[in-house]
């Protein structure tokens, strides 16, 4: 039976609309739904809700739950709704009455809440981990091709010379202050909402710093109102993070769709990166590419979801924000997954050092034959109508 429901039975056509893709999703919350279980059941043994020997038994039920889960022998039913019933009717089929008494305190307003603030936790800094290493990455193909000339372009036409150092090291900084971003992100969501209830709060004493503690959130999100409006907002600013990171290896990516051209060969892409025409038996296409280059574009759309999802409605929690969890969860995927295989693609990424010397023709210099002139004392605009008349 559902955390909601008593005798009345639903007709199952409206009931498989309601649950829509929650026993899927859910599936990956139910580690982050148990630990935040296990501080709740904690904190409701300090203020009398339930005995030292219910406290250790349902906290043992969890753990053994979150370790089935691990080995993919716990799933949700359909006909469970969610991850909360899931739980529950385990830890009531193992604990009888004590599993009963868990829910109390809480709503499943707050309950789902807090098991996404805590997977958006992990996965920020799953997400800042994957930028340092992609970073680090940048930073050593830059030193490994210090003193490689590259042609800087505007308009995809060369402009000024450049190098293959320096162009690198323009995608680390901007991954670093994409990882700032990434921060300051972090310190949003790292609130504990658990004890807000449905949005007004619980009319028990219960002990919310004992949670915050237990789960390590840094602080308690106090207003009960504000933890419900901040759902589609602080899961926008997550996605909007991931936009930046998708952001800076789009251009990334299409730098190298240009400059691994074989009329062009700045770059060579490891064979193993490439794939192949079904009808044409010359091609090595950079699919991976073209894939990273487009994922900006796909996380786009769900972020722009989740920034829509909550307009317009009132404060308080409302079914529209059912949908926020599957445009954050793929959101989040094909960020990390875009991270995974830019550095995969990077480690097997080779500068051509004599395609690139050959590349820096003497219009590259123009600038510098203008600046040679003015620094003999000839005005800018003299010296540059000069140089331009002699081509």
């Amino acid at each position: 039976m559902k955390l909601w429901q008593t005798d009345d039975s639903m007709d199952p056509r409206i009931e498989a609309f309601t649950t829509g893709n929650d026993p899927v999703l859910d599936q990956e919350l139910i580690p982050f739904d148990c630990l935040a279980t296990i501080a709740h059941v904690t904190m409701l043994q300090e203020i009398g809700i339930l005995d030292p020997d219910e406290t250790e038994k349902l906290v043992a039920a969890l753990n053994e739950l979150i370790n089935l889960h691990g080995r993919g022998q716990f799933h949700i039913r359909p006909d469970q709704e969610d991850g909360h019933t899931a739980i529950e009717e385990f830890l009531t089929s193992r604990l009888g009455d004590a599993g009963k008494k868990v829910h109390t305190g809480r709503s499943r307003n707050d309950q789902v809440l807090t098991a996404i603030r805590l997977f958006e936790k992990f996965a920020v800094e799953e997400l800042i981990q994957l930028a340092e290493n992609m970073a680090a990455s940048l930073k050593q193909f830059a030193q490994a091709n210090a003193g490689v000339p590259l042609p800087g372009y505007t308009h995809t036409r060369k402009a000024m010379p450049f190098s293959v150092k320096d162009w690198a090291m323009a995608f680390h900084d901007a991954l670093k202050d994409d990882i700032k971003m990434l921060h300051g992100t972090y310190e949003l969501i790292d609130q504990n909402p658990l004890g807000t209830g449905a949005g007004y709060g619980v009319p028990l004493p219960l002990n919310r710093q004992i949670t915050t503690d237990l789960m390590g959130f840094s602080r308690i999100l106090e207003n009960p109102m504000y933890a419900q409006n901040s759902r589609g907002k602080f899961e926008s600013r997550i996605l909007n993070d991931c936009l930046m990171i998708l952001f800076d290896l789009n251009k990334w990516a299409s730098d190298l769709i240009f400059f691994t051209l074989p009329e062009i060969g700045y770059f060579n892409l490891d064979p193993s990166m490439v794939t192949g025409s079904s009808i044409m038996p010359h091609k090595q296409n950079p699919d991976v590419l073209e894939l990273i280059r487009a994922s900006y574009h796909q996380v786009a759309g769900y972020e722009y979801q989740l920034r829509m999802i909550p307009v317009n409605l009132i404060s308080g929690y409302h079914r529209d924000l059912q949908y926020t969890k599957e445009p954050l969860m793929k959101g989040l995927k094909i960020c990390r997954d875009v991270l995974g295989a830019s550095q995969v693609v990077l480690k097997g990424l080779t500068a051509n050092p004599d395609n690139l010397n050959r590349a820096m023709t003497s219009e590259l210099l123009s600038v510098q034959k203008v600046m040679d002139l003015v620094n003999s004392g000839m005005p800018f605009r003299d010296a540059y109508r000069q140089v331009k008349k002699l081509g």
